[in-house]
């Protein structure tokens, strides 16, 4: 596939972002807020940076990704089915018992998904181990995880963090999703985190800052981030939970509940409009 750049990522990130919502609202169930404000990073990944193949999911050579805050598997299973993993029907079984489309991602069962992850601050260790085993086997590929900025209030993030600056490991570049909300409120009310960019620069990785919703600047990331050496790279993304939906955007209570009829109804629409916009219909 060749790679996709400026308005062929924003409409393969409107489709994905079309597909969670749909997902969410059929299975009355999930977390729509976080999956729409990590899409334009995911889509970055999944359709320009990352070396993968999906007629074979399991090629030891593939790049890897970890989705930390694992709750977002709604945005991650949309990628993967546009990127030719699985068919996109696939994800209106989302959360049902029929079906292996779990509420969080699960690499048993998911083609595509590189590890089973939910249990919050626990993906960044293994996106560290992932990296390590590249390193000892001289293996040249690299390994990419998005962790939540409520997410990071885990100590075992920082532990993480350590880690993969002892081991110099910059083949390992991660994402936190600074969207500013959390379950019960902001990030700033129910546990301070910031200045993000100096804790990371302190725990030795090489940070970069940008809008999470502009794709050149999350792809020049991303290149220097290759081109970063003896360090991991951190890249803090700006952007809005709920992104591209007028009524969740900004709005904590949308992290973790699914529209009703209505609302799925208006988010179709303003979604839909996006992607005439852009297809220039």
């Amino acid at each position: 596939m060749d790679k996709l750049f400026g308005n062929d990522l924003a409409i393969v990130a409107t489709k994905a972002r079309l597909l969670a919502v749909d997902a969410v609202h059929t299975a009355s169930s999930g977390h729509p807020g976080g999956s729409l404000s990590c899409m334009d990073a995911l889509v970055s990944l999944y359709f320009n940076e990352m070396n993968l193949d999906p007629t074979r999911p399991d090629w030891a050579d593939r790049d890897r990704f970890v989705l930390s805050k694992g709750h977002c598997a709604p945005a991650l299973y949309a990628v993967l089915a546009l990127r030719g993993y699985f068919d996109p029907a696939e994800l209106k079984k989302l959360r049902s018992i029929d079906s292996h489309m779990s509420g969080h991602p699960d690499m048993r069962y998911i083609p595509g998904v590189d590890m089973s992850t939910g249990s919050l601050g626990q993906g960044l260790s293994t996106a560290v181990g992932m990296a390590l085993a590249a390193k000892a086997q001289d293996k040249a590929y690299r390994t990419y995880a998005i962790c939540g900025d409520g997410e990071i209030d885990e100590g075992q993030i920082w532990e993480a963090a350590m880690a993969a600056a002892k081991w110099k490991l910059d083949n390992l570049c991660a994402f936190v999703d600074v969207n500013g909300l959390q379950i019960d409120g902001t990030s700033e009310e129910v546990m301070p985190t910031e200045p993000l960019d100096a804790k990371f620069a302190a725990f030795n990785w090489h940070v970069i800052k940008v809008n999470g919703h502009d794709y050149a600047a999350i792809l020049a990331a991303l290149a220097e981030a290759r081109q970063t050496k003896g360090k991991p790279t951190m890249i803090l993304l700006a952007t809005t939970k709920g992104k591209g939906v007028s009524y969740m955007e900004g709005q904590c209570g949308w992290h973790g509940k699914a529209p009703d009829d209505a609302l799925f109804a208006q988010a179709k629409q303003e979604l839909e409009a996006t992607l005439r916009q852009l297809e220039g219909k």
